[in-house]
């Protein structure tokens, strides 16, 4: 028998979600260069580069990249408290490149469904889920819930945690450590989102399809969204939660089927909890995800949400 998951009242205050996260002022442009030498001298020194060689080898045009490198050195370094100073520092950077990748505020977005029923409150969006500024987005995340460790891999974990910076791996690696055993499927935790603008990142686990797609498939996928939305009423002030699309990239998912039971499974959660959130965002980044819900759409999932 598998152990139990941590419950939210057990690690709230360990990652001190009930704080708001005080972001400082953007570091100004001319300041960016002077940081990022200072900050990745700081990860040379504490044997992150030897890690990252270890990982891509030499790699010369990368270390004329400082803010690449920068990336790479904090993708491979393991959860180990940094010092307040770095953090700080590296939060000054990171808010300053979030004024550039402009916040998308989900009640400009187009709604499905018609007003008054559970569809209005439900988006389909393509884009970068670290620009929307909803209360709380839903990351895929792996059952050791560290994030990505290969540098600039394309994966939604590893964009995450890169525009949160560093102190979301640590919150990560304190939940995980207070568990004491790797993440279940079907399951989420969440921990503030740092410099995103969202307020919270909710950290669920899918299912791995290898081989023919089950109903113990489906109904685990379904799990993940029930235990999100259900975790997102019991944060403070959640109203509105953005959803990745779980499971559907290395995991296996075939998207199609995946974007059914995301619909299926919102609409009856949402039926059943009316009033419980204000709106929810189905994300999507690449075409072929977006294409598997049109298509899921077209053959009669809306149905489910109305």
């Amino acid at each position: 028998m598998s152990p139990p998951t941590m419950d939210l009242d057990a690690y709230r205050a360990l990652v001190s979600l009930d704080v708001p996260f005080r972001p400082p002022a953007p570091a100004p442009a001319e300041e960016h260069p002077a940081l990022m030498r200072s900050l990745c001298a700081w990860l040379r020194e504490d044997g992150t580069a030897r890690r990252l060689h270890a990982e891509l080898g030499e790699h010369p045009s990368l270390e004329t990249d400082e803010r690449a490198w920068l990336r790479a050195l904090l993708t491979v370094r393991g959860p180990e408290p940094l010092p307040e100073d770095f953090h700080g520092a590296m939060d000054r950077l990171l808010q300053a490149e979030r004024r550039r990748r402009p916040d998308v505020h989900p009640a400009g977005l187009p709604r499905l469904g018609l007003p008054g029923t559970p569809a209005a409150w439900c988006t389909v969006w393509q884009g970068d889920i670290t620009t929307l500024a909803v209360d709380a987005i839903v990351n895929a995340a792996n059952s050791e819930l560290l994030g990505c460790f290969r540098p600039f891999h394309p994966c939604i974990d590893n964009a995450i945690h890169v525009a949160a910076g560093p102190r979301l791996r640590e919150d990560c690696a304190r939940l995980m450590r207070a568990q004491g055993h790797p993440e279940h499927t079907g399951h989420a935790k969440a921990t503030r989102a740092y410099n995103l603008p969202s307020r919270y990142v909710l950290h669920t686990v899918g299912p791995i399809v290898r081989g023919p797609l089950s109903a113990r498939h489906e109904e685990a996928l379904a799990a993940c969204y029930r235990a999100n939305l259900d975790l997102a009423t019991r944060l403070h002030g959640v109203r509105s939660v953005a959803l990745c699309a779980i499971s559907t990239g290395v995991f296996g998912f075939p998207k199609v089927p995946a974007a059914q039971v995301a619909l299926r499974t919102v609409g009856a959660w949402l039926r059943e909890q009316p009033g419980a959130l204000d709106q929810v965002v189905f994300n999507v980044f690449g075409d072929e995800d977006r294409a598997a819900y049109d298509t899921a759409l077209q053959e009669g999932a809306l149905d489910a949400l109305a």
